[in-house]
């Protein structure tokens, strides 16, 4: 069977949102961005980045003529946006999943080029989960937790880390073109900001059109 490699946001939203539909995350806490996503969906995606990118200290007194550019305005200025979360690879024969660790960030997706291009590793976090990735030679070794001698670990043959990474890109760009239609109809205003911050976000070319 094969593996499936899938980019996944952690997502949460604030208690009490309104500024738009949102739809709750799942037990994992993460959502994985693809053009499959629902309008709702796309706005918890919105909501999260949007959170995790506020200015420290900012709080929530928005002003009523444009609470939704208050609330993107981290956002929507920064050059270096913050995509807690990263890339989820699950084996369907043993149920083993390989999630995001505490120290990764979706924006790094590409990082795994290295494990693609040649041997090395990779880790995502530190107690009390310390995921890893490692390449040696023809095999990638994806531990759950490397602080754990009985930790469960994903084995896959290396030459398929390209390919799934490729599927990952196609995976975020479709998603950025839903982004594209929700923020038309949701953040009018902001809708070409949003997108270029989502794809700034993402690391991936925005929309053609969207420039």
């Amino acid at each position: 069977m094969v593996h499936v490699m899938r980019a996944v946001l952690e997502v949460s939203v604030p208690e009490g949102f309104d500024l738009w539909p949102v739809a709750g995350a799942d037990a994992s806490g993460f959502l994985a961005l693809t053009g499959r996503l629902s309008p709702a969906e796309v706005g918890t995606a919105v909501t999260a980045l949007a959170a995790c990118n506020r200015p420290a200290g900012e709080g929530d007194d928005r002003p009523p003529r444009d609470a939704a550019g208050t609330f993107l305005r981290g956002l929507l200025s920064s050059d270096e946006v913050f995509a807690a979360g990263g890339l989820r690879v699950v084996d369907p024969g043993t149920g083993v999943a390989f999630v995001p660790g505490c120290c990764d960030g979706l924006e790094d997706w590409r990082d795994w080029y290295r494990l693609a291009d040649g041997d090395g590793t990779l880790g995502f976090g530190h107690e009390p989960v310390s995921p890893a990735a490692e390449r040696h030679g023809d095999t990638l070794r994806l531990t759950v937790d490397a602080e754990r001698d009985d930790s469960p670990v994903i084995e896959l043959p290396a030459h398929a880390l390209r390919g799934m990474l490729a599927g990952v890109e196609r995976d975020l760009a479709a998603f950025l073109d839903l982004a594209v239609a929700w923020a038309a109809v949701r953040v009018p205003g902001h809708d070409r900001a949003l997108v270029a911050a989502l794809a700034r976000a993402l690391d991936v070319p925005p929309p053609t059109g969207t420039t």
